[in-house]
């Protein structure tokens, strides 16, 4: 069932929609531009609504295409990036573990999570900026405990060092094959391939500009 394009690079066997989520200024995006272009951005600006990027690895011997919806973690934008979670196999759920506030709105985040996303879909609870051990406000212990109430998996990263960072999304990335491998196919379920994942993504409106910008960029990792 892989889907071939122009050349190598473009044959996967899945395709699998995820989302980044959590409070502003987390390091969502710096975690999404590590993992998919091996970068880091010390003054990085806020995402604006959503954006994505791509990233084909090899997971239990099949081709995967991750496609990560970085959502903006600001209220005004929330409206917007709801309609994001639509086909989204797996979610990361972040938080900044110095500033204990975004600690205290997972609850919130998982909430909307649950209120629109699939009912089976994958959570991560990744407790980001490790590396600025002098400011850790929010001990491990409570994440995990946290984690464990919430049925997560959970993992501490640093997107400026690269801690951990390829590790969570191979984690994730294998947990839904093994969820989506064991299930038929079925023309019902979008994401579960190349086609009902892009289909996905043509629903969201975007602006022309965003979203040919947006391609450009995924489709040159």
């Amino acid at each position: 069932m892989a889907r071939r394009g122009l050349g190598p690079a473009e044959e996967y066997d899945y395709l699998f929609k995820m989302v980044l989520i959590g409070d502003s200024g987390v390091g969502k995006s710096n975690l999404l531009s590590r993992f998919t272009r091996n970068e880091f951005f010390l003054d990085s600006k806020s995402t604006i609504g959503v954006e994505f990027a791509t990233r084909t690895l090899q997971v239990e011997g099949r081709t995967i295409k991750a496609q990560i919806w970085d959502t903006a973690g600001q209220e005004r934008y929330r409206a917007i990036t709801s309609a994001y979670y639509r086909g989204a196999l797996g979610a990361l759920l972040v938080y900044d573990v110095t500033k204990p506030t975004t600690f205290e709105n997972l609850n919130r985040w998982l909430k909307e999570l649950r209120d629109h996303a699939d009912s089976n879909i994958v959570v991560m609870l990744i407790g980001n900026k490790i590396d600025l051990k002098h400011l850790r406000a929010v001990a491990s212990e409570d994440a995990q405990s946290f984690a464990e109430k919430e049925g997560l998996s959970f993992i501490e990263t640093s997107a400026l060092e690269a801690t951990n960072v390829e590790r969570a999304f191979q984690i994730i990335l294998s947990e839904i094959y093994r969820i989506i491998s064991k299930k038929p196919l079925s023309s019902s379920e979008p994401a579960l391939g190349p086609s009902g994942g892009i289909k996905e993504g043509k629903a969201i409106e975007v602006s022309a500009s965003h979203d040919d910008n947006t391609k450009k960029q995924c489709c040159s990792t």
